[in-house]
């Protein structure tokens, strides 16, 4: 339960407006807290004048075990995330589980499920209402296929950028330039790896845009390019490689955040040391804290020096330090050391989530931490752990739109054939490779270049990039939506020109 201390509380309403089931209102300027409370401790997280602090439940609760927020929920209501319930004492799931029914295979979407003939070396057609260069028929698995192909110019283009790495490259909207020219933006982070996004319209058609959508050629053509993040590093990325950042080759990617390498090594960690703290510029994880450790160990009295998410899970601030983070030296993440708790002697493990850097600790007699060698144990351990770490690499996804004059080269009736898309009658391929279709209006996707064709991409001074397109889709329905029938050419036809290369996609 929370309390409210009427005095602190100004009525700012952030904790009504964060809590997560409605339990805490602002009535005439100050905060009340209903019998629905669970004890989540948001609104204490949150609260900037120290209004809120947490008290013994008022009535019987159940605690849940199910995360790390461990709700504490009175009988017949939810915990904050909604998915359990207290029925009388017995922690029940909110909703049955859900099964997908089994369906027939479909053998059409089988047949359609790869193009003919790539687009690559296909060329255009211009004006955009002539026919597609290509139109090629083939009967699979007895349905008469067709494929439409043209490598179009694409100006609605952009190429997201995946890096994996633990390092801090900076901030969420900082600018991505090459050689000082504004190509890109650095986007949200995701789990061990940074996003960046090169291109966007508005940079094609901006002043630098021939050096835009020449980078988005070369980043999904699979070659290397130069590019450095404003008050961050500099980039030497190349799709299939491992990213070379500020010079030096980033070889591995983390196993998991910091809370999360708490649970993967729980049984080992329990055996080996008294607490442990793994850094992340994430999530950083305090093992007797952590759900996990807190099974193998009892609280140890170590607090780190980042901020509280939920028991055994800190966020700390990124930086050129341990594991994305500011610390710099692994004693600067022991904040403090509590000996009603901790005990002479204990041994306290700092490490990275990749553990290519840990180091140990003794708790002296006076309380402070005194560093000393790893044990064999540990460096077994260690090792162990850093083989879970994946390659770290660089990877790509074309990520544009194709709702334009384009559809006129495949039907006479654009809508339909956004349609067909949609609906899935008709597949959309990118130099071979699946594209997952956006929902919404228009033809908006994303395709990996590694499955693509190779060398796939061009660029023309439009400024845009030439990209390799293609829909299949059964012959019928080409028809029904307008298509150029009388461009449809066979197979047979197509190879008689004998410029063609085998490719397995």
């Amino acid at each position: 339960m929370i309390q409210v201390d009427l005095d602190k509380c100004k009525g700012c309403k952030i904790c009504e407006k964060n809590c997560p089931i409605e339990a805490i209102k602002v009535i005439d300027k100050k905060a009340q807290v209903s019998d629905e409370c669970v004890n989540c401790k948001t609104c204490i997280k949150l609260c900037k004048f120290d209004a809120l602090t947490e008290t013994k439940p008022q009535k019987e609760v159940l605690l849940c075990t199910k995360c790390g927020v461990k709700c504490e929920i009175p009988n017949g209501l939810f915990g904050a995330c909604k998915r359990f319930i207290n029925d009388n004492g017995e922690l029940v799931r909110s909703r049955p589980l859900q099964i997908p029914e089994k369906t027939p295979v479909d053998t059409e979407k089988i047949a359609i499920s790869k193009p003919l003939v790539t687009a690559v070396g296909a060329g255009a057609s211009y004006p955009d209402y002539h026919p597609a260069p290509y139109i090629v028929q083939e009967n699979i698995n007895d349905y008469d296929v067709v494929t439409v192909v043209t490598e179009a110019p694409v100006s609605y283009s952009s190429m997201m950028v995946k890096i994996d790495t633990n390092c801090h490259i900076g901030d969420e909207g900082a600018l991505v330039r090459r050689d000082g020219k504004v190509v890109g933006i650095l986007t949200t982070e995701q789990y061990g790896s940074h996003i960046l996004i090169i291109g966007g319209v508005n940079r094609v058609k901006g002043p630098d845009g021939m050096l835009v959508v020449k980078t988005m050629t070369q980043l999904g053509n699979k070659e290397k390019v130069d590019l450095k993040i404003d008050n961050g590093v500099s980039l030497e990325i190349q799709v299939g490689e491992a990213p070379i950042i500020n010079g030096e080759k980033d070889d591995k990617m983390r196993v998991g955040c910091g809370g999360a390498c708490c649970g993967l090594f729980a049984k080992h960690l329990g055996k080996l040391v008294d607490e442990a703290i793994i850094l992340d510029h994430h999530i950083t994880g305090l093992f007797t804290r952590h759900p996990a450790g807190a099974e193998q160990l009892p609280y140890s009295g170590v607090t780190p020096v980042g901020r509280l998410a939920t028991p055994g899970r800190y966020f700390f601030e990124h930086g050129d330090g341990w594991g994305g983070t500011n610390i710099k030296e692994p004693i600067e993440a022991i904040k403090s050391i509590d000996m009603n708790y901790a005990k002479p002697g204990m041994k306290i493990l700092v490490a990275e989530t990749t553990w290519r850097k840990v180091a140990l600790f003794e708790v002296s007699e006076e309380g402070k931490p005194v560093q000393i060698p790893l044990t064999k144990e540990l460096e077994e351990f260690v090792a162990m752990a850093a083989n879970n770490c994946e390659d770290s690499r660089v990877s790509a996804m074309y990520y544009a739109g194709v709702g334009g004059s384009a559809r006129a080269g495949v039907t006479v009736d654009p809508i339909k054939l956004t349609q067909a898309v949609h609906k899935g009658d008709a597949v959309l391929t990118i130099a071979g490779a699946p594209a997952y279709v956006m929902p919404g209006g228009g033809i908006t996707f994303l395709a990996d270049v590694e499955k693509m064709v190779e060398k796939p991409f061009n660029y023309t001074a439009s400024p845009a990039v030439l990209a390799p397109i293609e829909y299949t889709i059964i012959k019928e329905k080409y028809a029904a939506i307008g298509g150029h029938i009388k461009a449809v050419r066979k197979m047979e036809d197509v190879l008689k020109e004998n410029r063609y290369q085998m490719v397995r996609l």
